[in-house]
C-alpha cells in the first residue's frame, strides 16, 4: 500500500517576509497567485489537511471547493511558535536582540526565541501529526497546506537530518512544494522524499 503526502507551504501573507509564527495573517495578492501557479490541472488528491491559520486554511478552503475534495483542519500543524519575534523582520530582530538570530539559525535548539516553543517540542507535534492523517488517510493521496518550519520538520524526519540543521538543511520557499511517498509491505514500511520543488 501506498500513501503520498505533497506538503505546499503558503504564499507570502499580508505585511511580507517576517516571523510570523501563531500571527494569523491572510494571504496577500501575490500569496493568492503563488499558490495558485503551484497547484496543477493534473494534480490529483483524495483530500486535504491544513494548518488552521489563515494563510493556510483559506486557500485549502478554496481549492477543496473546487475539486470537491474533504477538508481536515489540523491544529497540530500550525507553525512554530516565534515568541517575542512574532511580527518583527529578520533586520528588526538584529537590531533589538543583537546576535540572538544568527544563534537561532546555528543552534536552534538552544537558542530559541524569547518566549519562543522549544525546537524539540515543535518537531514531535508536527510528527505526532503527520504520522496520525498518514494512517488515518493510509493508500491516499493527500495535500497538506502548511508552513514552512512543518516542512522543515517533517524532511529532517524522513531524511534522518538532526534538529539543530533542520532549519538550514534547505530552502522552502513560499508555495514550495515537497512529495513525501510512504510504501507500506510485509516488509516493513519504507518512506522516502518523491521531490522539493522550491
Amino acid at each position: 500500500m501506498t500513501t503520498t503526502i505533497d506538503l505546499i507551504r503558503h504564499g507570502e501573507p499580508e505585511g511580507g517576509p517576517m516571523f510570523r509564527g501563531s500571527k494569523d495573517d491572510p494571504l496577500s495578492e501575490q500569496g493568492w497567485q503563488q499558490m495558485r501557479d503551484a497547484i496543477a490541472s493534473t494534480d490529483h488528491w483524495d483530500a486535504i489537511v491544513s494548518s488552521p491559520m489563515a494563510r493556510c486554511q483559506r486557500f485549502a478552503e478554496t481549492l477543496s471547493d473546487q475539486k470537491n475534495l474533504p477538508l481536515h483542519i489540523e491544529h497540530e500543524l500550525r507553525e512554530i511558535g516565534f515568541g517575542a519575534w512574532e511580527g518583527m523582520t529578520a533586520e528588526q530582530v538584529e537590531q533589538d536582540y543583537g546576535d540572538h538570530l544568527s544563534r537561532f539559525w546555528q543552534d536552534p535548539i538552544n537558542c530559541i526565541p524569547p518566549g519562543g516553543e522549544p525546537v524539540p517540542d515543535f518537531y514531535h507535534r508536527v510528527i505526532h501529526s503527520i504520522n496520525r492523517w498518514q494512517e488515518t488517510l493510509a493508500g491516499q493521496k493527500v495535500l497538506v497546506v502548511c508552513h514552512g518550519g512543518v516542512i522543515r520538520m517533517v524532511l529532517a524526519d524522513v531524511l534522518g537530518i538532526p534538529l539543530d540543521k533542520s532549519f538550514t538543511g534547505f530552502a522552502v520557499p513560499y508555495a514550495c512544494r515537497s512529495r513525501i511517498q510512504i510504501d507500506q509491505s510485509e516488509f516493513g514500511v519504507f518512506r522516502s522524499v518523491i521531490s522539493h520543488q522550491p
